[in-house]
């Protein structure tokens, strides 16, 4: 139907001619979202993964070495045969030695934030191993400290960059990337979509064309104490974005906040597998392409991924800036911003600032500190 049919439509059903006050909604992230889409600026192609199938990735425990096929592991497991392994301690990894038809991956974060450092011996002792990726570009931390998607995608870009300045561009096709995935539903499936676009365009700087292996897990940002079900929802959610944007393997941080058992990492990984089984979202490639509204997301994102980029490279790059504290001022700044629209209520959190209402026991100068990027829950202004 033409624009005018469908706005008038809009407007009988919601009883009034100003539609775009009504249906406009606000964002921290500086994206236009428009109250309906019938076109696309430029249509994108089918956005590929590494993995055919996204793996399903659970904390290893012996009970599931029959049903599940990719492990994280942070100690010696003897005997782990036909397994996908991410690595995720810095002493196992010195001792594994794979064979030629394992599967290893590292996720062990080779920079140190509060040094503003890269860790030169251990990225040459990873390079020295038989792994399929051995470099860990962790920016799960900054999503869980409070960075906007924009500032996410840019500091990857910028940590690959001195990557490469480094070692060269050779170890591009050795990255995984490690991505926490928010609450914010599409635009979460856009931000993957996006890193997809802006690494390919980096790689192409170097007369390469790579695109990037992506590890998403669940984020611990916007889970509470006391909210164990509303937890297992959210991360739910979580996992479907990551799915649907494209993610080569996801994985569920345990629902419980602050503790563990048996049962909650269990049931923390079954989200996956009802996700992948009965919904098959793990096998497409590209699932969300074609929706106007992600698309269109998707290359605002992108646009302002690659801007934030450029923006630190022309003032010294990634680790510069962090020396001199103004990346941990931006994502101060963002943080702080929407840690207030959680106090006010215009970022919901049922149980904790809806149904019901809780009162705020710590303000937002307790939670946060402009001189370090550090992981906040929102819901720990209120416990």
């Amino acid at each position: 139907m033409s624009n005018t049919v469908w706005e008038n439509l809009v407007k009988k059903q919601l009883k009034t001619d100003d539609i775009y006050s009504v249906l406009k909604k606000e964002n921290l992230e500086g994206i236009e979202v428009k109250p309906f889409y019938d076109s696309v600026q430029k249509a994108l192609v089918n956005l590929p993964k590494i993995e055919e199938s996204t793996h399903l990735v659970a904390r290893y425990h012996e009970s599931l070495e029959e049903d599940v096929f990719a492990f994280i592991l942070d100690q010696n497991v003897e005997n782990l045969e036909q397994k996908t392994i991410f690595v995720d301690n810095i002493d196992l990894a010195g001792h594994i030695s794979p064979k030629e038809e394992d599967q290893y991956f590292s996720l062990i974060n080779v920079f140190d934030e509060k040094e503003a450092t890269i860790n030169d011996q251990l990225v040459k002792e990873l390079l020295a191993k038989e792994f399929r990726r051995n470099i860990c570009v962790d920016i799960s931390l900054h999503q869980n400290a409070g960075a906007a998607i924009y500032q996410q995608l840019g500091i990857a870009l910028a940590k690959t960059k001195e990557l490469v300045e480094v070692y060269g561009a050779e170890i591009l096709n050795k990255l995984v990337f490690r991505i926490a995935v928010g609450a914010n539903y599409f635009f979460e499936m856009a931000k993957l979509r996006a890193f997809k676009m802006v690494f390919n365009q980096l790689s192409k700087e170097y007369t390469l064309d790579e695109i990037p292996y992506i590890f998403a897990e669940t984020s611990l940002r916007n889970k509470a104490v006391a909210d164990n079900e509303n937890n297992l929802i959210r991360s739910t959610l979580e996992l479907a974005s990551a799915m649907i944007g494209g993610a080569d393997a996801v994985f569920s941080n345990n629902y419980l906040v602050d503790k563990s058992t048996d049962i909650s990492e269990e049931i923390s990984f079954k989200q996956q597998i009802v996700l992948a089984y009965e919904s098959i979202i793990n096998v497409f490639e590209d699932a969300s392409n074609g929706s106007y509204y992600v698309e269109d997301i998707t290359q605002q994102i992108a646009e302002k991924s690659w801007a934030f980029f450029v923006e630190m490279e022309e003032n010294g790059g990634y680790m510069e800036l962090l020396k001199q504290g103004i990346i941990q001022k931006k994502i101060y700044d963002h943080a702080v911003e929407e840690q207030k629209w959680v106090e006010e209520g215009k970022i919901k959190l049922i149980g904790v600032n809806l149904y019901p209402k809780l009162e705020v026991k710590k303000s937002v100068e307790e939670l946060y500190n402009e001189n370090e990027i550090k992981a906040v829950r929102w819901a720990e202004m209120f416990e």
